[in-house]
């Protein structure tokens, strides 16, 4: 059980005898009311994606989820390949089933695979994750941290604002939950 200003995006709940991924979330507070969580959430089953609002402290069902140690593979397509960590055995999961985690899936990255009777419902990121840039404007020389940012290309192809200091071969670190720089690492 959490309550509904605990939903994160990716978290499965359950409601009215059916599993629902967050797809997003916003934490309302209009004026002289109460405030309010607006979701999107995904039918984990016919796909529909639904809004819907949840009182503050409203208590969610949070459905116990097989999770098992996977090591990411590669991307093949829309398709992403997961091998088992402890037997071997191979998942494929699609990019509609990961939604917006395609971005933070490097080479090797072992993370936590969510299944529910048997099947794949999603995997459970890291806080942050290391990513190459692959494509950004040039350095500019005198600037600081502090002056305007300019996106940068990530070896995943996710778009992130960095300080213009930022070189390509540059690794970055990356909040998973917002994909917000954070700090260089090399």
């Amino acid at each position: 059980m959490l309550k509904a200003t605990q939903l994160r995006k990716g978290m499965v709940i359950k409601m009215d005898e059916r599993f629902f991924k967050v797809v997003s979330t916003l934490h309302l507070t209009p004026g002289n009311k109460r405030g309010m969580m607006q979701t999107k959430l995904k039918n984990l089953e016919s796909g529909a994606i639904i809004d819907h609002k949840f009182r503050s402290e409203e208590v969610l069902e949070r459905p116990h989820l097989e999770q098992t140690e996977m090591e990411f593979l590669y991307r093949d397509g829309d398709d992403f390949h997961f091998m088992n960590t402890s037997n071997y055995e191979q998942t494929i999961m699609n990019a509609e089933t990961l939604g917006d985690a395609v971005f933070y899936l490097v080479p090797n990255i072992k993370l936590p695979v969510e299944f529910i009777d048997h099947k794949p419902v999603g995997i459970d990121l890291p806080v942050t994750v290391d990513l190459k840039v692959v494509e950004t404007e040039p350095e500019m020389k005198g600037a600081t941290a502090g002056s305007n940012r300019k996106p940068a290309k990530t070896e995943t192809g996710l778009m992130v604002q960095v300080p213009p200091f930022i070189r390509e071969g540059d690794v970055l670190r990356i909040a998973t939950e917002d994909g917000a720089y954070q700090t260089r690492v090399q």
